[in-house]
Parts: structure tokens; C-alpha cells; sequence
């Protein structure tokens, strides 16, 4: 069945879904809801200008994929006003991203998801198997820590809506540990039968830790065997199967009790020579069998000869070391949890049990612990579905129930790595690995600062991560020039040309808009956009033409190759060139780059005027500067202009134009008579 058939209704907070329809547009992480003009009973959909929308469902009903964490929404707008106004709504799909909290969860997992992906694939066999299990603790580690540090605001806040809120992330951090654990050992580690029963009794102690407070009141206590709760935490020791720690606090009972004694004697050696699983090789499954058969016998023959008769706190153990369901369901509430006591009566029943046996003794002892007194909750859904192994249940499932995409994300990559999804691919084109990442590197784009994390992960899916990172990336704020460099960086690496020109183009207008030419210029070169490059030359050539002297002159004077980009570009640097030979006094060198510039035709034509404006001082310089040639190309030129003028008479009557044009004259037919006088005189010599 489609995965929207079982995802729960969620409801747009603040909306009525009797009074109005609702329109929406998809964004990269978030959805616009706007309430409409039209009530749900027009059932008009055509007039609506977007997708109409009921609210009570809207996520499961649009959502197109095979999994999808569960929604949270916030009100970002209200209407106000008229009586026609409508409210607009954002909601967001993965709030968790903006807890401060969870950042250490995302920041240091992203390094974990990074080594996994760079690891040696070429380790077999053992190797491999404790390097991934090794990466699984190292995610565990990080989820703990994360928790504890959460834990920790819970505690020193005041606040009692952030206390709430902190301890249901805690809650919700907690849960995800115990499934992970659980799928460590199972899927992981894939431990086998005796060991088995190990790890899952490890994975019990570390979770159910309800009773933890009542064991420290009691050990803390001045006579720990008179305290009252003193049997529930020698019941706890072995329902847990601490044994060792048990027999010590039988030990107090014994020496406050010397009559109870031999029963002591009796029940310790019971407890000591119980035979557990070893996690070596140092015996068989058989030998285990025949010695945990040998002492259950033992076990009985004490309980039968009434041995611990006088005794029901010792004989209530001795049931519990035979593995009497009814011993062990008296002691429901000292196990909390249906997963304790399956864990549990494997110890006293069937400590060799195969993996692929724990699916049967899982249903029923959730059946039985439960008793038909309440229903299984979604965790217990997903531990059930780990204990059947149906892998692709559990993420379906934690998908489902959790309120983010990172647990799902990363569980799913690492089981990849494990070969164990290789024959999963989903019916819309990618296998789950991928859209899961995809999933979760988009919902870390919708953040101002972790989307740096969102490219590694979009780098790992071959299929459609580029095509991901190209869109989500153009949809970054390019609130500063550095975001904007980083953000540079990352597509230059990866080849992204239309995304470069994309965001250097962007830069160069928020520049411009800005008055910043020397910026705008430097993002356009960097855009390699012509078009845009000649637009900002025009303004340093106007700027320069109303203030009299050049802005970003380190810019300029270092332009290099990238003049070249456009005709105006080039001329701006060579003006710029002009002016800096001048000012070094290379008269020679100036007048021909000037002169170059006028005769190519590279230089606007509005900007003549201002070029043989600046050939005036070089004209009247002492020494002759422009030979006879270069006088009689300067005054083409002049007479160019003044005769190619579109506004002729206007320029005619424009008296500083005219003094210009005359003093140019002048100063021309002198230099011309100079060069002249100069030239004959040489040649005469």
C-alpha cells in the first residue's frame, strides 16, 4: 500500500477547515498555505489560483515518496484587517533543524557519515564487520552525547515551555538510541546464537534504566538489607541477569540473617554456577546446551524438595532462574518494558536462541507482557519489526513516527554499507539509501549555516545528488560577499558552471545597486559576462568624467588578461594605463597608448571629447610629444567628432564645448607647427 495511507492527518494550526479552502506552494523545505476567498461548500477548484488544499490532510496527500517524517507546523502569519483577509501559513517539514540543541547531533555525525563513505571497502570478512560496527557506536555516541547535553538544558532552564520541549527531544533521542542499538546487534553485528542473548542483555541494561534510582537508594542506604525495596533491587540484578552484583546483596541478607543461611549457600551456588554464553570460541553451542540442561535440572530438583519454602523472596528467584513466565510477569514492573521481558526469559529459557527464532518468542512475549491491558505504541511497532527482521519496516516505520529525516538517513546509509539493502529500489527511480539522503541534505539546505553539511551528503548520491545540490544551491541567500565566496567554492569544484555565473551575476548586481563598482566589476569578470562588464566600465567612465579621477584603482591597475572580456573593459584598463604612464611622466609612451585608443575604435564615442581633452597637456608640454602624423590623426579625429555629431547645433551652442573644440585647434596647429619647425631642422642638420 502507498505509504500516504498510513501517514496520520496533521493540521494546519490556526486554519478552518469548514470555513475556507486553502491554496499551497512547494518550496525546497517548507510549504506556503494561504487560506482563500472561497468557502468550502463553491467546491470551485478552477477559480482557485493554486492547488486547493484540505487541511486536515494536506501532508499525507501531497507527499510524493515512499516515506516521510512526521510534520510540524508554525504559524509565521495572521490576518488582519477586513473581513476579506486571509491568512498565510509556512510550514515546515524538518523543524528539528532549527533546535539549537541538535546541532551537535548533525555537525559530528556529518564527519562519521564522511569517514564511512571514504573507508577502505576493500576490508572483508572480520575486518569490515568490526569497522562498520565500530561506525555504528560511533553515531550511538554522538545521539548519547547529544541527549546528555539536552538532558542538561532541561534541567538548568526555567522556562517550562523550553523544559517541555527538551524533554521530549530527549525522549525522542532516547528511542532512537534503543532502536539503533537494537539494530546494531541484529543487522550490524549480525551476532549469532550466544552471543546473541549477550548483546541483547547488554542492550537491556543500557536502556531501561527506570529502576536505576531505586538500585542507588539502596546501596546508598547504612543497611541495604532492611531497606524495603531491598528484594525489588536483588529481583532487578536478576531480571537483568547481574549476577554477580546480585549474589553480593545476598550476601548482606545472609549476614543479617544467619538462619536463612543455607539457603543463601544453596541459591548462590545456583546463581555462580550458571552457565552463560562466552563471547570467544571456548565452547560449543552443545556444551552450552548440556551444562544450562544440567543445572536447570539442579534448579528444579532445590524448588521441588521445597528448599526455599520459607523463603518466597528466594524461591520467587529460584522460579525466575527456570525461566516460570508467571515468576517472571509478577515482576512486571521492575522490567517496565515488554523487550525487558523478552530478554529476559531467553536467559532462563533459551540463552543459545538463533537470530531467526527471536521474531516468535518476540510477538509473544509482547502479547503476554502487554495482555491485552493497552496497545503496542510506535516504538514497540519498530523493535517488533527489528526483531523480524524486516529492515525496511523499521525505516519505514521510524520515518514515519520520528520528527526528521537523520536517524532514517544515516541507519539506511549505514545498513547500505553493509549490503544489506542492495536489492531495495524504490518504484519512483532511486534506491531508499539515496532518497533518504537526498531527504534529509534538502531539509539541512533550509538553514542558514548547516546546508555546508547538505553538499557532502548530495556529493554521496550518485544518482541525483548533483541535480539536488544545483537547485538547492541557487536557492541560498547570498546575504554577504563571503557566504557568497564559500558558496563560489563549492560549485567551481564541482563544475558548476551556470550555478558560478548564477551567483556571480547576483553579487554583481546587489554591487552595482549598491555603488560598489569595484565589486560589481570583480563579480561580472568573474562571471565572464560581457555584457554586464561593459554596463560597469560605462559607469567608472562616468564616475570618472563627473569627479575627475578613478575608484578601485587596485582593480583596475590589476586587471590583466580579463580586460579582454569586453571592448569597454579593455579600453577602461588601457585609459586607466594612460593615466599611470603619465603620471610617471613616460610623455612618449602616453600619447601613443592615447592615440591608440582614439584610432582603434574601442573608446565610446561620448568619451572623445575627454580623450583629446587629456592629449591638451601633452600638446603643450616644452619637448614635442606627437609627431607630425600623430598631430594630423589627433586632428581627424577632432574634426570626427565635431562633424559626426548627432546634435551638432546643440553641441555648437554649448559655450564650454566650443572652448574646447577651439583651445584643441590651437593647440594643435601649434604642435603642428613645432613638430615641423623640429623635423625640418633635423632634417637640415
Amino acid at each position: 500500500a502507498p505509504l500516504t495511507d498510513t501517514v496520520p492527518p496533521q493540521v494546519v494550526p490556526g486554519a478552518d477547515p469548514s470555513a475556507r479552502q486553502l491554496c499551497f506552494a512547494w518550496g525546497p523545505a517548507e510549504v506556503l498555505v494561504c487560506e482563500t476567498l472561497f468557502g468550502r461548500a463553491s467546491g470551485s477548484h478552477s477559480r482557485c489560483p493554486s492547488r486547493s488544499l484540505s487541511p486536515s490532510r494536506f501532508w499525507g496527500e501531497g507527499s510524493a515518496g515512499a516515506v516521510a517524517p512526521a510534520l510540524t507546523g508554525s504559524v509565521t502569519g495572521t490576518g488582519e484587517g477586513a473581513p476579506s483577509s486571509s491568512r498565510v501559513f509556512v510550514v515546515r517539514r524538518d523543524q528539528d533543524i532549527y533546535i539549537q540543541t541538535l546541532r551537535k547531533l548533525f555537525n559530528e555525525s556529518h564527519g562519521i557519515f564522511m569517514g564511512l563513505q571514504r573507508s577502505e571497502e576493500e576490508l572483508a570478512g572480520k575486518s569490515r564487520k568490526a569497522q562498520l560496527v565500530q561506525v555504528s557506536k560511533n553515531y550511538r555516541s554522538v545521539i548519547r552525547a547529544c541527549m546528555e547535553d539536552m538532558h542538561q538544558a532541561a534541567v538548568l532552564t526555567r522556562d517550562p515551555a523550553l523544559q517541555g520541549q527538551y524533554s521530549t527531544q530527549v525522549s525522542i533521542l532516547s528511542a532512537m538510541e534503543l532502536i539503533w542499538n537494537l539494530c546494531e546487534i541484529l543487522f550490524v553485528e549480525a551476532a549469532t546464537a550466544g552471543p546473541l542473548l549477550l548483546r541483547l542483555l547488554d542492550w537491556v541494561r543500557l536502556h531501561v534504566c527506570d529502576v536505576d534510582s531505586m538500585v542507588r537508594e539502596v546501596l546508598s542506604s547504612d543497611s541495604p538489607s532492611k531497606h524495603k525495596l531491598f528484594w525489588n533491587v536483588v529481583d532487578v540484578f536478576v531480571l537483568q541477569g547481574r549476577m554477580d552484583e546480585a549474589r553480593h546483596l545476598l550476601s548482606k541478607e545472609a549476614s543479617a540473617n544467619p538462619t536463612s543461611m543455607n539457603m543463601y549457600k544453596i541459591l548462590d551456588d545456583l546463581m555462580k554456577k550458571m552457565p552463560v554464553p562466552s563471547l570467544g570460541n571456548t565452547q560449543t553451542l552443545t556444551e552450552l546446551e548440556l551444562k544450562w540442561q544440567h543445572w536447570h535440572e539442579e534448579c528444579q530438583r532445590y524448588l521441588q524438595d521445597g528448599t526455599f519454602a520459607s523463603n518466597p523472596h528466594m524461591e520467587s528467584i529460584c522460579k525466575i532462574l527456570l525461566g516460570d513466565e508467571d515468576a517472571i510477569l509478577e515482576k512486571k514492573e521492575l522490567m517496565t518494558t515488554w523487550y525487558h521481558f523478552l530478554v529476559t526469559r531467553l536467559l532462563y529459557s533459551h540463552p543459545t536462541v538463533k537470530p531467526m527464532e527471536l521474531r516468535f518468542y518476540a510477538q509473544s512475549s509482547m502479547d503476554l507482557f502487554l495482555g491485552g491491558e493497552s496497545s503496542p505504541e510506535p516504538l514497540d511497532m519498530i523493535l517488533m519489526a527489528a526483531f523480524e527482521f524486516e529492515m525496511h519496516q523499521v525505516i519505514k516505520e521510524c520515518s514515519i513516527v520520528l520528527s526528521n529525516w537523520w536517524f532514517v538517513a544515516h541507519l539506511t546509509d549505514l545498513l547500505d554499507h553493509c549490503k544489506l539493502l542492495q536489492s531495495h529500489n524504490l518504484y519512483f527511480g532511486s534506491n531508499m539509501r539515496e532518497f533518504l539522503l537526498l531527504e534529509y541534505a534538502s531539509g539541512l539546505f533550509s538553514h542558514h549555516s548547516l546546508w555546508q553539511l547538505g553538499v557532502d551528503y548530495f556529493d554521496h548520491c550518485p544518482q541525483y545528488g548533483r541535480v539536488y545540490l544545483e537547485l538547492h544551491i541557487e536557492r541560498i541567500p547570498l546575504s554577504t560577499e563571503q557566504k557568497a565566496l564559500k558558496v563560489l567554492r563549492i560549485c567551481e569544484l564541482r563544475q558548476m558552471h551556470e550555478q558560478v555565473r548564477s551567483i556571480c551575476k547576483i553579487m554583481a548586481m546587489k554591487a552595482l545597486r549598491n555603488n560598489r563598482l569595484g565589486s560589481a566589476l570583480s563579480w561580472s569578470i568573474r562571471a565572464k559576462d560581457a555584457a554586464f562588464a561593459t554596463l560597469i566600465s560605462d559607469r567608472f567612465l562616468k564616475d570618472y568624467c563627473e569627479r575627475g579621477c578613478f575608484s578601485d584603482l587596485d582593480l583596475i591597475d590589476n586587471l590583466g588578461p580579463s580586460m579582454l572580456l569586453s571592448d569597454r573593459l579593455t579600453f577602461l584598463g588601457k585609459y586607466r594605463e594612460f593615466h599611470r604612464l603619465y603620471g610617471e611622466k613616460q610623455f612618449p609612451e602616453a600619447a601613443r597608448l592615447l592615440l591608440t585608443l582614439m584610432t582603434a575604435h574601442i573608446a565610446p564615442c561620448s568619451f572623445w571629447m575627454t580623450l583629446l581633452t587629456d592629449a591638451l597637456p601633452l600638446l603643450e608640454q616644452k619637448e614635442v610629444i606627437f609627431s607630425a602624423e600623430q598631430t594630423y590623426e589627433l586632428m581627424r579625429c577632432l574634426e570626427d567628432l565635431t562633424a559626426g555629431n548627432p546634435d551638432k547645433q546643440k553641441f555648437q551652442d554649448d559655450d564650454i564645448e566650443t572652448t574646447k573644440v577651439e583651445m584643441l585647434r590651437l593647440a594643435l596647429a601649434r604642435n603642428l607647427a613645432r613638430v615641423i619647425v623640429k623635423e625640418g631642422t633635423v632634417e637640415g642638420s
